[in-house]
């Protein structure tokens, strides 16, 4: 029989690490870069600024050590957000593993990882003004909901003619596309996403749902880059998911397309710190993980003898 102390072990967080590993973060640092936000004289230089519009996507450049804001600057709005080693393409977020090693919906502190055979954190968040959303600042929801999803993925458009029979070019997968395509790269770079202000969760069978998006004008979630990257975010076209993209519901009323209402436009500000500011604070470029590892995968064969006792059928 398990024993209570083991039951405890057997829900706590799988992936864990030793004090002062990559999972344990200078939480008082971060604040540091938080805090130059609102600094006088202001530390941060503003490098880039646009205003993505509804239903299309955007793709930008950051420096390692640059800040990002994702502004909802009309009200709620869902965006999809994509990231790639600015070097190598081939390096990406990687959102299965995130979810592992950080959680399902992320705020600050959390960082977002790269794939095989690189595995860094890309970036940290080191702001969100939802970060105590929910009852009594939980995190979650009456209902379950929390917020900055990492369970699923963007909308696209085989999905959509799937369910509805109907051909749409504007799903996120397709605007991430179209951002994309003057940086040399293609539909096969686009990858899972954080959907940012996003509200899931699992219900009592165990399936996705989306609730209306909590995040209202001036709303921000912001990130700090790690290493160069390329990043890329699309404005869903469901905007704030308050009515349904498919099913039941999603077309209740005369409007061919009553998700258009529901849409607004998100805000990208990227900022970036006086030369030498973060070294000063003994911050350094995330170096990935990948070349530790010193086997050879399945290159090299390894015998293994069965024991003795092994029951081998057959």
């Amino acid at each position: 029989m398990t024993s209570p102390s083991n039951k405890t072990r057997l829900t706590e967080a799988a992936y864990q690490c030793l004090p002062g590993g990559p999972l344990d973060v200078d939480k008082e640092f971060y604040d540091k870069v938080a805090a130059t936000a609102s600094t006088e004289p202001p530390l941060r230089t503003v490098v880039e600024s646009f205003v993505l519009p509804i239903r299309s996507g955007k793709a930008w450049e950051m420096r390692k050590g640059d800040i990002c804001r994702i502004v909802a600057v009309e009200g709620a709005q869902v965006g999809d957000l994509n990231i790639w080693s600015l070097h190598n393409p081939r390096e990406r977020f990687w959102a299965s593993r995130t979810r592992q090693l950080q959680r399902a919906h992320v705020s600050v502190y959390d960082r977002l990882w790269s794939t095989l055979p690189y595995l860094r954190p890309l970036v940290t968040i080191t702001g969100d003004s939802l970060k105590d959303y929910g009852v009594d600042g939980s995190g979650i929801d009456a209902e379950g909901g929390r917020v900055h999803d990492l369970l699923g993925t963007r909308c696209d458009p085989y999905v959509n003619r799937m369910l509805s029979g109907e051909d749409k070019d504007y799903h996120c997968h397709s605007n991430l596309t179209r951002a994309i395509l003057p940086y040399g790269l293609t539909e096969f770079d686009v990858h899972d996403v954080l959907n940012v202000f996003q509200c899931t969760g699992l219900n009592d069978k165990d399936q996705y749902f989306m609730k209306t998006c909590p995040a209202k004008k001036g709303d921000y979630f912001e990130l700090m880059a790690e290493t160069d990257i390329l990043c890329a975010l699309s404005t869903c076209p469901g905007g704030d998911l308050s009515k349904a993209m498919w099913g039941e519901g999603s077309s209740e009323t005369t409007n061919a397309d009553p998700t258009l209402e529901c849409c607004r436009p998100l805000g990208v500000e990227v900022y970036r710190l006086p030369d030498g500011w973060l070294a000063g604070l003994g911050w350094k470029e995330a170096l990935p993980n990948g070349p530790m590892y010193k086997g050879r995968h399945a290159l090299r064969e390894v015998a293994f003898t069965p024991s003795a006792s092994a029951d081998i059928a057959g």
